[in-house]
Formats: C-alpha cells, sequence, structure tokens
C-alpha cells in the first residue's frame, strides 16, 4: 500500500478569530494530498478531465481531534483506504509538526462521464489505473 506524504504550511487565511485551522480547509488540504497521491503512483487527474472524465466526491467523513494552528507545518498522508473498480475510497491522517493528530478521515469518489455525469468504471476507462489501485489498496484482513 503507498502512502503519499504532502507538506502544507498554515497561512493565517486558513485560520479563524481564534488562530485555529477552519474546518473546510483540511477538505482542501485532503485534496492536495489526493493529488499527490495520484501523481506518486504515476498519474495525472488532469489527463483523466480532459479525457472527459472526472472523478468527484460523492461522501466525505473528517473527525477533527486537535487544532492546526497558523504557522504550523501540517503532514497530510494520503493512501487508498478501499477500492472496488467503481468507487474509490481516499484515507487521511493530517497531523502537525509535533506527531499530533489533528484530522483523520476519508473521501469516496465515483469516476463519471463529464458530459453526462453517467458513472463509469475505473477499470473499464483507465485499466493501467485500475491495476495500480488495485495493487496499492488497504489490505484489511479479518
Amino acid at each position: 500500500m503507498k502512502i503519499s506524504t504532502t507538506n502544507v504550511q498554515v497561512r493565517y487565511a486558513e485560520t479563524d478569530q481564534m488562530g485555529v485551522v477552519y474546518h473546510a480547509n483540511y477538505l482542501i488540504w485532503c485534496e492536495m494530498g489526493r493529488t499527490q497521491l495520484i501523481n506518486d503512483l504515476g498519474f495525472r487527474y488532469q489527463d483523466m478531465e480532459e479525457s472527459g472524465i472526472l472523478a468527484p466526491v460523492t461522501n466525505v467523513n473528517l473527525s477533527y481531534k486537535h487544532p492546526a494552528k497558523y504557522g504550523e507545518t501540517i503532514l497530510v498522508k494520503t493512501w487508498i483506504e478501499q477500492y472496488t473498480g467503481v468507487q474509490t475510497t481516499y484515507g487521511y491522517e493530517i497531523t502537525n509538526q509535533n506527531g499530533d493528530v489533528c484530522a483523520f478521515g476519508t473521501t469516496d469518489h465515483v469516476c463519471v462521464k463529464k458530459d453526462s455525469f453517467r458513472p463509469v468504471p475505473l477499470r473499464r476507462v483507465f485499466p493501467d489505473w485500475h491495476e495500480v489501485y488495485e495493487a496499492n489498496k488497504k489490505v484489511t484482513t479479518s
């Protein structure tokens, strides 16, 4: 299982009046991590879009544990939590420079045709991505 890492310097604009990162900014960091993972696996999301396929978010689940603050360096770890050939669930762990877990969670994505938003299996439209995702998804034991 491939785990990508992305460093983020918390900007003042990402914080609220208390100097704490506003909760919605974690979603932006998840997107940054997801993009880095896709790049690390040898692909570009832009190539997918240019071929007429999008991968919108269909579900978000984030738990906030420790406040990230202005000036901190945040580490976003991203991996493929689950992959079915149609739906991809990406996992995230966001920690601060002291190793405190600030947030963790998942986002679900389904590939759709750009013009109709009709779902299409990743395994059919991008068989090379499918192979790499199958090889790098999290392995769970019962």
